[in-house]
Parts: structure tokens; sequence; C-alpha cells
């Protein structure tokens, strides 16, 4: 048994995805998490850059005398974490092999749409992880940029014109390829769930990145002996690095619970 927290981060909300489902699957376990909201999107930055992005965030969460770390950013996943597993002795998961194993077991035409931020779609590395475990897979990655602006300014909800004008842009071609699974490769996206159902239809499973990490991270602590003590009621505190008001609000409507004057700033250039 091990009370350690969790660290999570990501650059924005989206990462509370896998918040709310490290609570679901993991209810016993305390959480940190941080939130690059300053340098919020990721997704057009070089690889340098997001390198130097994810090192700052992680030597913050490892201020924190932690057991594990989420890495909750599907660009981050898929752009540096075998430099950060490499570097750091605690285990470190992202989200890139477990939602792969996940939509692979879920596909039936062996054609799996796939969207993520640029950089994502730019580093290959889940078509790369799909074609690993499944060679005669078929894969058709799409880039949607304007999905983690929108997200962050609070354009979620169904009944938004703007976003569900995007997503039906940015799925269209997909659709017209004819996937019957769709990986949702940065975890901003399933905020965004109920209208990429709605636009894809009932004949298309979705594959959420967040909760097949939580997933992937519960077999690991219990793997080796780190789970919480069943009896423990898990908390959260969470950081970000540029105004909390706005993440408060956000955070708050989507994890269905006040968290407003929880959120807490921290200066992430002193990382």
């Amino acid at each position: 048994m091990d009370t350690r927290p969790i660290g999570v981060f990501d650059s924005g909300l989206g990462g509370l995805t896998a918040v709310r489902a490290l609570r679901r699957i993991l209810p016993g376990e305390d959480l940190v998490y941080f939130g690059d909201t300053a340098r919020v999107p990721y997704g057009g930055r070089s690889r340098e850059t997001l390198l130097k992005y994810a090192r700052q965030d992680l030597r913050f969460l490892r201020s924190f005398d932690l057991k594990a770390v989420l890495i909750a950013c599907g660009t981050i996943s898929t752009t540096s974490l075998d430099v950060l597993q490499a570097e750091n002795e605690l285990p470190i998961v992202g989200v890139v092999e477990p939602t792969c194993r996940r939509c692979l077991a879920m596909t039936k035409n062996r054609r799996v749409g796939m969207i993520a931020t640029l950089a994502s779609v730019r580093s290959g590395a889940y078509e790369a992880a799909l074609r690993r475990l499944d060679p005669d897979v078929e894969v058709f990655c799409q880039p949607c940029p304007l999905f983690v602006p929108l997200v962050e300014n609070g354009r979620f909800q169904t009944g938004d014109v703007v976003i569900e004008t995007v997503a039906r842009e940015y799925l269209a071609p997909l659709l017209e390829w004819g996937m019957d699974a769709l990986i949702l490769g940065c975890t901003h996206y399933p905020l965004l769930e109920e209208i990429l159902s709605a636009v894809c239809g009932p004949g298309v499973a979705l594959v959420s990145a967040g909760e097949e990490s939580a997933f992937e991270l519960k077999r690991l602590l219990t793997a080796q002996g780190l789970r919480a003590p069943s009896e423990s009621r898990g908390g959260a505190e969470f950081y970000v690095s540029d105004r909390s008001e706005d993440f408060e609000g956000a955070a708050s409507l989507f994890l269905q619970e006040d968290i407003h004057h929880m959120a807490r700033r921290i200066d992430i250039d002193q990382y």
C-alpha cells in the first residue's frame, strides 16, 4: 500500500477528463493536477519546445512526493514520453498505447480514425502504435487544431453552433472514408463527446484517451503494490499557470462539483 498522490498534467482543461476517470476507477487515490493554462495550446509547438514544457511541468509535480505520473496530454504523450520515462525513476503513464489497444478491441472493419492536435498527428505515434498492435489495421489521422482553443474558451456545449460546425468539417472525411472507431487522441476532446457522437452517429465507437490511460495506471499500481488502502477516500489539488478563476469555472462545470477557490496559480518558469 502507498498513500502518496498521483501527479497528472496537461496543457489546460483537457486533463480533467483523466481526473474524472481516475476518480471513478481509483477513488481512493489522492491527485495533484497541473494545467499549463498560460501556454495552452501545445499542439502547434515544436518538439523541442514541447519537451521543455513537459520537463517543467514534471519538475513542478515532482516537488510533491508522488508515486506515479499520468501524462494526460496527447501531444506530450506522442512527442516526449520516452524521454521523460528515461529521465525519471517513478512510473509515468501516457495515453497512446492503452488507447490504441482499446480501439482495436472495438473496431470491426479495421478502419480506425484518429483526431488529435497537429503535433500528435505529425509525430505518427498513434498510427505506429496501432500498426504495431495490428499490422492489418487502416488508419486515418485528422488534425483538429481549433478544438483545444474552443474548449479552453468554454465552447464545448451541445447547441453551440461554432463547435458543432467545426466538428462536422473535421469529421466529414473520416466518415466518408468509412471508419467504425474513432480515437479521441487529445484529452480535451472527451469534453466534446456528445457533439462528436452526434456527428458520427451510432455506427462509430468513440475511444477516450484519458479513460483508457486511467485503467492502465490502475493495472500498473496494482502490479507494483502502490495502491492506496481500500478504506482511503481520495482528494485532489489543482494548480494552473495562469488565472485560476477561468480554470475553476470550466472545471467546476465539467467535474460537476464546485472547485472555486481551490486552484492555485504557480510560476511554471521557475521549474
